[in-house]
Formats: C-alpha cells, structure tokens, sequence
C-alpha cells in the first residue's frame, strides 16, 4: 500500500557559472580512496587527518547513531518472523471455603500475515534511514576532515607571517640603527628616529597578535584529534603547503554523491515508506495463532500427569473507530514527506551555490595571486630606490617607512591569498562531497554495515 518511491526532481545541472574555475587534474593514484586532502602534499597535515579520522569524538557519535539505525531495521526486519513465546502459570483460589490451586505451561507462535506490506514499508523506511545515516556519518567525517585542513591552513599561514615579521624586524633594525647614527651626526632630526623606533615597536605587537591566533588554531586542532591541548604541539614550520589543481567533473554527478544530498534523498525515501505504513492501518490485520501447554492442579503435575490442551487459528481484527487517530497518521505522514522532499530540493540549491561560490573564489584568486606576486616586487624595488635615496640625504625617513610598511603588506597579502587560494580548494572538495573522484554513491555503505 501507499505510493511506491520516485526520487522528487530538482533543478537540472547541467552547467556552471563559474566553470572557469575547473582545472585539468593529471591522474593520481590517491583519488579513487577519496583521501582529498592528499593533494596538498604535506605529510603532517595527512598525519593530522588521519588520526582525527580515528580519534574524533564528534565522528564517535555519528558512528554510534549509524549503528543505531542499522540496529533499527534489524528490529523492522524482525516482525517478517513469527512470535515464540512461552510461559509458566501457578494460581490459588479459594471458594466456599474450598481452596484450589491450579498451574499451567503453554507454548504459543503468532505470525501476521504481511497482507498489504506493512512490514515492507517499514523495512523500506528503515533501510532508507539507514542509507541515511551512513550519509550523515560520511557528512561529519568531511567536515571534520575540512576543519582539520582550514585550521591547518591557517596555523601554517600564520607561521609563515611570523616569519616574514621577523625578517622584517631585522631590517628594520638597521634602518633604525642607521638613523640614529645620523642623528647623532646631525644628518637627521629626531622625529626620524622615533618614526623608525615607533615602527620597529609595532612590529614586536604584530608578534604577539600572531602567537595568540597561533595557540588557537593548535588548540582548535588538538580538540580535532581528541586530544586536550596540553597533549598536543605542532611545531613552527614557515612553509604553506602547494596549492593542489582543481580537477575538471560533471557537476551533476559530483553533487548527486555530496553525503548530505544523499542523506536528504534517502530521509525522502524513508517518508515515502511511512505513507504507506500509515494507510495500512485503515486495513484489516490477519494473524496465525496457535498454542499447546498442560494444566494440573499444581507443578509437579505439569511433568507427571498433566492435561493437555492446544488451540490453532486465524486471527482478523479491524479497527472501526479511534477517534480520527490514522487520518491524522496519514495526514502526518504525507506532510513529512512534502517536508523532506522540499528540504532535499533546497540542500541541492545549496550544493550548488557552494560548488559555484568554490570556483568563483578559485578563478579570482588564481589571477589574484598572479598580480599580488607582481606587487611584492615592485614594493621591494620601490623600499630600494628609496633607502638609497634616504641614505643620501635625499628624504625624510617618513618616505623610508611608508615604503617599507608597503613591502611589509604587500607580503604578508601574498601569504593570505595562498592561504586562501588553499582554503577555496578545501572549500570545493567538501562542496564535491570530499573526493575528487566520482565513485560509488556514499548511501550504498548501508549495503555494507561492516564498513560504515
């Protein structure tokens, strides 16, 4: 009974706006495991990923409600059995004055005759809950995966910031030292000393600013590996990992096996199913029935001479009223399904929002990239010409500083758009549902529990 299951229609993907985002991906053998991550190359941040993989708390509980669910169709599949139940009665009565005391053990089977696939419904729903389930936990193994990576990112971006405010330093350094020598020649005047010590001191506060978002990151990491932070150290390393290529798919097919849509689809299917749970309970329910056992007066007789008796039979009840109770069940039951197809519609929208906002951000900073690389030189040559100018009497140190805060920016830019050219590639293989590699559909691991 009840409608059997069509998968709602979304929009059509066929084409994206910003396909200028796509890159050729050379063949790699890491693509068809789905360890995304791999392509940026580095070996601690695969470490880092591979142990929050095991160690994660969060992804603890979402194995844990996969193993609920497939404990929960076990339960739906269960009623495709008949019922063994026994039993063992002792009673005393008295009347009149008289006291009786009577026992008795019976053996009793019911099985309901699935008539209009009431047990198939429900197996269905919970076979898709399932499937469900198993989405969910791939979903929070991404999203694990991908905080892992962003924090990453950004604690090795940091690292690198801290080393060009250290290289920076020195140079400023000298350029101070070299002011106050010629102040004390009586080249310069004292605001040139102090605009060059001025700059010099907010470099060491620039510092500080570092270190504290660094403890965080490692700190946000070390709660990723499920450990406290006190059991956790990443040691400095001023080096981003490469910026990987964006391989080149089918939109359509990458969005279709996102956890999260298939999660939605198969809540679909589930809904679906329980439409047709609902409308069986307008129909009459016929059960087998039979039951044998022995009776005496007390236990000992239930062994030595006991009275038997059976019985066997057919069973057919129908509810005639309740009061408006299964219509309200249908009318539920169909509004729940209006409800999950109208959130898997959306959670595609959403799918490709996110796929278009990934590679718009990486088409823009690729070119970004490009021309902040551009800009890093001509700061440099530009704080050369006018050192030398200001070494010659030429100018004002004020020159000299604005210069170098400019070189200073431009670098320090550099770095945040390779950290955030790394963070839209992240941003694209959870958008793609983590692998680069169309593969099997991840609701299919409910077909295999050993392996959620």
């Amino acid at each position: 009974m009840g409608p059997d299951y069509v998968k709602p229609a979304t929009v059509p993907v066929q084409q994206l706006k910003y396909d200028a985002g796509w890159q050729p991906l050379p063949p790699q053998g890491w693509a068809s495991s789905g360890e995304w991550w791999l392509a940026f190359g580095d070996e601690q941040l695969t470490a880092l990923v591979q142990e929050a993989n095991v160690n994660n708390q969060t992804l603890a509980q979402a194995e844990a409600r996969y193993r609920a669910a497939l404990a929960q169709r076990r339960t739906a599949r269960a009623d495709y059995s008949p019922t063994l139940s026994a039993a063992v009665d002792a009673a005393r009565s008295s009347s009149d004055e008289v006291i009786g005391e009577s026992s008795t053990a019976r053996l009793g089977i019911s099985w309901e005759l699935d008539l209009w696939g009431r047990v198939r419904r429900q197996v269905e729903a919970s076979s898709a809950q399932l499937a469900a389930s198993a989405a969910d936990l791939a979903a929070a193994r991404l999203s694990i995966q991908l905080a892992v990576v962003n924090s990453y990112i950004n604690l090795r971006a940091l690292d690198v910031q801290h080393r060009i405010l250290t290289q920076t330093m020195a140079t400023f350094a000298r350029s101070t030292e070299l002011t106050r020598n010629q102040y004390d020649a009586g080249i310069v005047s004292r605001a040139d000393v102090i605009q060059a010590e001025t700059q010099l001191q907010s470099l060491r506060s620039d510092l500080y600013d570092l270190e504290a978002q660094r403890a965080i990151e490692e700190n946000t990491i070390a709660a990723l590996q499920g450990k406290p932070p006190v059991a956790f150290d990443l040691p400095r390393q001023d080096v981003l990992p490469a910026v990987p290529a964006i391989p080149a798919q089918l939109p359509g097919e990458l969005i279709a096996r996102r956890p999260d849509v298939v999660a939605a689809e198969r809540n679909v299917a589930a809904a679906n199913a329980q439409i047709g749970v609902a409308i069986t309970a307008w129909l009459p329910t016929l059960s087998l029935d039979a039951s044998g056992g022995v009776n005496g007066q007390n236990v000992s007789d239930l062994w030595n001479a006991p009275v038997r008796f059976w019985s066997v039979g057919p069973s057919l009840a129908l509810t005639i009223f309740d009061g408006g109770r299964r219509s309200a069940a249908e009318d539920a039951a169909v509004a729940s399904y209006d409800e999950q197809a109208a959130a898997y519609r959306q959670i595609v929208l959403d799918s490709l929002r996110d796929v278009e906002n990934a590679l718009a951000t990486t088409s823009i900073l690729r070119e970004k990239a490009v021309q902040q690389a551009r800009l890093v030189e001509l700061a440099e040559e530009n704080e050369r010409v006018i050192t030398n100018r200001y070494q010659s009497g030429l100018i004002s140190y004020l020159e000299v500083a604005v210069a170098q805060n400019t070189t200073l920016n431009a670098k320090r830019t550099q770095v945040n758009v390779t950290a955030a050219q790394l963070a839209a590639a992240a941003e694209l293989a959870g958008s793609i549902g983590g692998s680069w590699q169309v593969g099997d559909d991840v609701g299919d691991a409910a077909e295999r529990p050993e392996q959620p």
